[in-house]
């Protein structure tokens, strides 16, 4: 296969169950926050993440742009850390598949005027693919520690509007760490820890 941008597409060689496998970094998507801007319908970019086995199942809606605009910017956080090793994009027929691919890591501010100008983490030049045989690696060493991803469809293939039906993400999930905080208040003071020597009874010195 072609090399795009230091890496390649290739073929999966694996089968069905390990691609499941492989590709089940779906299930750590913050699903109630993914946005995608120029989305003909409101949160139908949330339909895109399935499991590998639903893949090439159309039946559900699926992610449009709007007519006659096929630019797409998706924005996917995550409820963890993930290192993310390829992606996998099914679009749309007659030339409503994305034609490129550009990401940026741990970026939620990102609108169509920024990405323009800020160069991507990695870019892919994509191939129709209706059945989710290719994969693009990524530079991992650039993916590690990801929070959120924005993916950037710039174009697509001659169509007027985009349309993709599966995003998949391979890698590793690393569960959010939660440091716990230990500090003792102390909710009225204590005579017996406020006694000044040689005084008696329950009597305790203010501010001390």
């Amino acid at each position: 296969m072609p090399s795009f941008r230091g890496t390649c597409a290739h073929d999966h060689d694996c089968g069905e169950a390990d691609c499941g496998v492989s590709y089940s970094l779906y299930k750590h998507i913050d699903l109630a926050r993914v946005t995608c801007l120029n989305e003909s319908e409101p949160e139908s970019c949330r339909n895109v993440f399935k499991p590998w086995s639903q893949r090439t199942d159309f039946s559900g809606p699926s992610l449009r742009s709007n007519a006659d605009d096929p630019e797409l910017l998706l924005y996917i956080p995550f409820t963890g850390a993930l290192a993310i090793k390829g992606i996998s994009v099914i679009g749309g027929m007659d030339g409503t598949s994305p034609g490129k691919l550009r990401a940026f890591v741990n970026r939620d501010d990102l609108d169509f005027s920024a990405v323009e100008d800020l160069p991507p983490v990695q870019e892919w030049t994509l191939h129709e693919d209706h059945r989710g045989l290719l994969e693009y690696p990524t530079h991992v060493a650039k993916f590690q520690g990801v929070h959120g991803l924005t993916l950037h469809f710039p174009e697509n293939f001659g169509a007027d509007h985009s349309e993709i039906h599966f995003i998949g993400l391979k890698g590793e999930f690393t569960e959010r760490r939660r440091e716990a905080v230990e500090a003792v208040y102390e909710a009225r003071p204590m005579p017996e820890d406020h006694k000044v020597p040689g005084e008696q009874g329950t009597h305790w010195r203010m501010g001390t």
